[in-house]
């Protein structure tokens, strides 16, 4: 298997949300698509658009001049587990328990909840259509996979790269 690094997960990732319709409002031109990109350990100037001037990112820098670019942010967590339950959540990661728990690769029988509200279950409840391209780490999949987490398509790590949909979007 090729060995990925950032550079490449990131062009990857930003091709596949554009080209897949990972943001696509379902109903109405007037509402904004959506792209966010969480990179592990990606420094503040890591991206040409944030200043870097040893990495050329222009596909990421074309999203960044036609969209909207974040400049003052912080992570509320040192790993990545706790940042994303956070990012999904909208709470203090430590409110659940797969917030708690790092390395997750160990650990089996939980992750985030189905219950619980998320980003993109309410993203999808307005009528965006949602899909996670990357490392979902908050949970063990299927039970606690993004697809019970409120993403219509799942492409990332299992024990190799996969993809999954729900049946409706597969159809469309």
């Amino acid at each position: 298997m090729a060995r990925w690094n950032r550079r490449t997960f990131l062009s990857l990732a930003a091709t596949a949300a554009a080209s897949a319709g990972a943001a696509r409002v379902a109903a109405s031109a007037n509402r904004p698509n959506i792209v966010f990109i969480m990179a592990d350990d990606l420094g503040h100037a890591d991206l040409s658009c944030y200043g870097s001037r040893d990495i050329a990112t222009p596909r990421i820098d074309r999203l960044a001049r036609e969209g909207m670019r974040f400049v003052n942010a912080y992570s509320n967590s040192p790993v990545c587990s706790a940042t994303r339950v956070a990012l999904m959540t909208g709470r203090y990661q430590y409110r659940l328990r797969v917030g708690l728990e790092e390395p997750l690769r160990d650990r089996t029988g939980f992750g985030l909840p189905a219950a619980h509200p998320t980003l993109p279950s309410l993203l999808r409840a307005a009528g965006y259509r949602t899909a996670l391209v990357g490392k979902w780490h908050l949970g063990e999949l299927p039970e606690f996979g993004p697809l019970q987490s409120g993403y219509d398509t799942f492409f990332g790590p299992r024990l190799r790269f996969t993809i999954e949909t729900s049946g409706d979007v597969a159809d469309k």
